[in-house]
């Protein structure tokens, strides 16, 4: 739990059935598509009398299925993801301009923002190419191990930074994943520096990433974008050479976009607060 969560759950509106509900949706995940109550109660650290409580609230809501003693999401629940596409003209915003990006470079193109310890996909233009990890509107993973992440960490203010270096555990995803916590503070400073991240082999092997801000009105970053694609195409270094210039004009449109709709604007930065 970070220091505003801590601060929500002491304000007096704070609604802690809401938040334990919620949790228990989140609690949902690739590796864990159906849960037994003892194992949500678990992966959720509520006890199994409140979380057979969330359960059966939100089964009877339909955002929660029950197969015998298992539960599992129903498609119900992405009526709050196509809410915020079709409140925020998310689409319509950001989508053309990754899509130039892609049809320029050959890379798959994406948006996303800081999600506590992970980044969050928002807007993602793929390619034809196979590639092993796949990415969509609400994919999560490790901010520390992706181009993305990195870029959206270092122009955080250093109290969040030093915030996620103690909260976050940083696993070896692969041989070259930095988990030196000194390190990644280092890479970090750099990517301020430079204007860009970039990655290669640490989120999965054979993907290279570079990533650049996308900041709002009051110089605050709001979000990243990246090209991503394999190393059998391109190395890092060529990489950076040649994506970083079309990322930078790609991120000087999306910009002048979102202060054409200041309410995604407030929206992506609520989420990052």
């Amino acid at each position: 739990m970070n220091d505003t969560q801590k601060t929500a759950k002491r304000d007096g509106d704070y609604l802690s059935t809401l938040a334990r509900g919620l949790s228990v949706l989140r609690a949902f995940t690739k590796e864990r598509p159906e849960m037994t109550l003892s194992e949500v109660a678990a992966a959720t650290q509520l006890s199994p009398a409140v979380a057979r409580r969330c359960l059966h609230t939100l089964v009877e809501l339909g955002y929660v299925g029950k197969q015998g003693k298992l539960f599992l999401l129903t498609p119900e629940v992405m009526g709050f993801a196509s809410a915020f596409i079709e409140s925020m003209n998310i689409e319509e915003v950001v989508q053309p301009y990754l899509q130039e990006l892609r049809d320029k470079t050959g890379d798959s193109a994406s948006l996303a923002v800081l999600s506590d310890l992970d980044i969050l996909y928002l807007v993602h233009v793929s390619t034809t190419r196979m590639i092993r990890l796949v990415a969509g509107f609400g994919t999560r993973f490790p901010a520390y191990a992706t181009s993305l992440g990195r870029a959206l960490l270092a122009y955080q203010p250093k109290q969040r930074i030093d915030d996620y270096l103690r909260r976050v555990e940083l696993t070896k995803l692969t041989v070259k994943t930095v988990t030196s916590k000194a390190r990644l503070r280092k890479i970090l400073a750099n990517c301020k520096k430079d204007g860009f991240a970039s990655v290669q082999d640490e989120l999965d092997y054979g993907i290279v990433s570079v990533a650049v801000p996308v900041f709002g009105t009051d110089g605050t970053i709001l979000a990243a974008i990246n090209c991503s694609t394999a190393t059998t195409r391109v190395n890092k270094d060529d990489m950076v050479a040649s994506r970083v210039p079309e990322l930078r004009e790609a991120a000087n449109k999306i910009e002048v976009e979102l202060r054409r709709y200041p309410i995604l604007a407030h929206s992506i930065s609520s989420a990052a607060s």
